[in-house]
């Protein structure tokens, strides 16, 4: 039978899937369905150092072949996270990566410094597609040159792998992948939502601005673990409308060493063990007994 145990940032995972930060709460909202320790790894929701309000209502809006939302990064904070949530990964034994941010270069090297090492703590995913609200409201992860200078401060402050998660909206997603890796991060996270609207036709007003997730956002993803993988020296994790195990080994075979799954879990709340059971199964029908026989299996 094959295993799906992957290699990741010094630790073994038992699989390469993950979530996608915020798509499963803090763990406890998915657990009476399967439990949290079915995850390679669970990704926790954005935390900021202090508890977060986010966006008014409405916060998701169905579109076609995608979902757009607008939640506005509301968290419980890194202090209540760490209190009352992280005990559940304790108790399961399941690794998970921090996923973090702030509206200022100073609130995410300060985050990140108050994030104390644990043997659970794969890595910190830094969302760098936060609004600069120094800058007048430019997103963080827009310019090469300001995606090195936050993750080399970052770097200087933990001792903890640290994984860039990347915007889409940037003309040059490998120039600013190299920017962050010649930062010193440890690995990439590809890709983050697009921005997107919806019209309310009775109106004609404006209804809804968001990220765009789901379906749609697959094949900008795909395009960019591909092209990442190739000019990068450090994992890649894929991350954008996969919805099944076929798509999860078309990222594993474009060069993501793991995955996260997001929307797909809105449509059917036990999409991810299904994808892992359909990814042992493909394995199996190939004769394939380790991930590795996939990776970047593509080509031109």
């Amino acid at each position: 039978m094959a295993t799906l145990f992957v290699d990741l940032f010094g630790k073994t995972l038992r699989n390469p899937v993950m979530n996608a930060s915020g798509t499963l709460g803090y763990g406890r909202e998915i657990d009476p369905l399967w439990s949290v320790d079915t995850l390679g790894a669970y990704v926790t929701k954005g935390l900021s150092l202090k508890p977060h309000h986010g966006n008014p209502p409405p916060r998701v809006w169905e579109e076609g072949r995608g979902m757009l939302n607008s939640i506005g990064l509301q968290n419980v904070g890194l202090k209540r996270f760490f209190a009352e949530h992280f005990p559940l990964f304790r108790k399961r034994n399941t690794p998970i990566v921090v996923n973090f941010f702030g509206f200022t270069d100073e609130e995410y090297i300060e985050c990140a410094a108050s994030i104390e090492p644990d043997p659970l703590i794969v890595a910190l995913e830094i969302n760098l597609s936060c609004p600069n609200v120094t800058k007048g409201g430019i997103c963080m992860g827009k310019e090469a040159r300001g995606v090195f200078s936050i993750i080399k401060r970052v770097k200087e402050t933990t001792p903890i792998p640290v994984i860039a998660k990347l915007t889409p909206e940037v003309a040059d997603i490998v120039e600013i992948a190299q920017a962050a890796v010649s930062a010193g991060a440890d690995g990439i996270t590809l890709i983050n939502t697009m921005p997107g609207a919806a019209i309310d036709l009775g109106t004609g007003r404006m209804a809804f601005r968001g990220g765009l997730s789901g379906p749609a956002l697959k094949p900008i993803a795909l395009k960019a673990v591909a092209d990442v993988s190739r000019a990068v020296p450090v994992p890649v994790i894929g991350a954008g409308g996969i919805m099944d195990h076929e798509d999860a080994i078309r990222f594993l075979m474009a060069g993501a060493r793991a995955i996260q799954v997001g929307t797909a879990t809105f449509i059917d709340p036990f999409a991810i063990p299904k994808i892992l059971a359909g990814l042992a199964a493909f394995m199996d029908e190939h004769g394939l007994s380790r991930l590795s026989a996939l990776a970047g299996a593509t080509h031109d």
